[in-house]
């Protein structure tokens, strides 16, 4: 009667009454999963180190005006942005912390992919987003420690930052296999390039979808969540675009500035909440690095599909582009970039 009653995978059974072994599978889905993307990650991360030239990069880290723009919006911008909307809607306090977490977070890789798409300054993109991964460090405690007493102390906020460490790693070194095979070899950087910038943006599409599959909370949330997960990327790609703007920038690193901003690392924000707070406490706003991660993406696709539409209507031949992007460049860039001029431009 026992066996019919009870799953053939029961330890104990007594009746209907039985005790199931830990299903694991999930988990080890999970790490499978992690695994592989991490892996892909990395190559994308190469391909797009296959953009930059070696000159230009040192030259932003030499004089790194702009990259000192991009530092103000991520972590002037982005937490005061949080607060400020955490006040406006007057959410709980555990969920006015998760959404000004987010806003201290560094850059998220996929901004690399979609400069690229945009003809951004890679060189400036990839240089942010290393710069921010090293600084979140620092910058991330000090944010959270003005921005959260209010609501908790920021001492109960569990930094993971082994998880930061490994980001970094997965940042500098395929970036930097990359700029070498383009300083060694560019025509194969070239093809590698473009390989890779397909894999990057199907990418994108892959971790939001396996995110929500994998996904384990509730979606049940307050609609105000669903609102600021809305505006907040959108205040970012804004507030980060018209700050580059007003300091100067040219046009193509006041897009790059913009996607640094708004496009966030949901997945360390995600791993900052699960070790800082209770199962219960999860239920109330778990949810929202996904939902900002979904509206991060397509604020960017946005951006993408606008930026084609005008440059197919705006800018007539690939000559043309060939012949003005360079003259914009080259003249502002001793002024942005602090009077380093590569020997392209010269």
């Amino acid at each position: 009667e026992n066996s019919t009653a009870c799953p053939a995978n029961a330890t104990i059974c007594d009746g209907t009454s039985c005790v199931l072994p830990e299903d694991n599978f999930n988990q080890t889905l999970s790490v499978i999963l992690s695994t592989i993307l991490t892996i892909l990650l990395a190559m994308v991360m190469f391909s797009m180190g296959c953009n930059v030239e070696i000159k230009n990069f040192l030259g932003h880290l030499r004089r790194p005006w702009g990259i000192f723009v991009g530092f103000l919006c991520q972590f002037g911008i982005m937490p005061l942005t949080a607060f400020l909307l955490s006040l406006v809607f007057n959410i709980l306090p555990i969920q006015a912390v998760v959404v000004i977490i987010m806003g201290c977070c560094p850059g998220g890789t996929a901004s690399n992919v979609i400069a690229y798409w945009v003809d951004g300054d890679m060189d400036l993109s990839i240089s942010m987003t290393t710069c921010s991964t090293l600084l979140a460090m620092g910058m991330m405690p000090l944010c959270l420690l003005i921005y959260t007493k209010m609501w908790t102390d920021a001492d109960a906020i569990v930094l993971p930052y082994d998880s930061i460490g490994i980001s970094l790693v997965s940042l500098v070194v395929p970036i930097s296999f990359g700029i070498f095979v383009n300083h060694k070899w560019p025509s194969k950087a070239k093809i590698i390039l473009k390989i890779g910038s397909i894999v990057g943006a199907v990418l994108i599409v892959v971790v939001a979808v396996v995110g929500g599959i994998l996904y384990q909370g509730s979606w049940v949330i307050t609609p105000k969540l669903w609102i600021i997960g809305t505006i907040f990327p959108a205040a970012g790609y804004t507030l980060g675009f018209f700050l580059a703007r007003l300091a100067g920038l040219s046009w193509r690193r006041c897009r790059t500035v913009s996607l640094e901003t708004g496009m966030q690392n949901t997945q360390l924000c995600s791993t900052i909440v699960q070790l800082s707070f209770t199962p219960e406490q999860l239920e109330l706003m778990f949810t929202f690095p996904l939902i900002y991660s979904i509206f991060q993406l397509t604020f960017a696709l946005l951006i993408l599909g606008g930026y084609r539409v005008y440059k197919r209507r705006c800018v007539k031949t690939k000559t043309d582009v060939e012949k003005t992007a360079p003259k914009e460049d080259s003249k502002s860039s001793a002024i942005i970039n602090g009077g380093f001029v590569s020997d392209e431009m010269k």
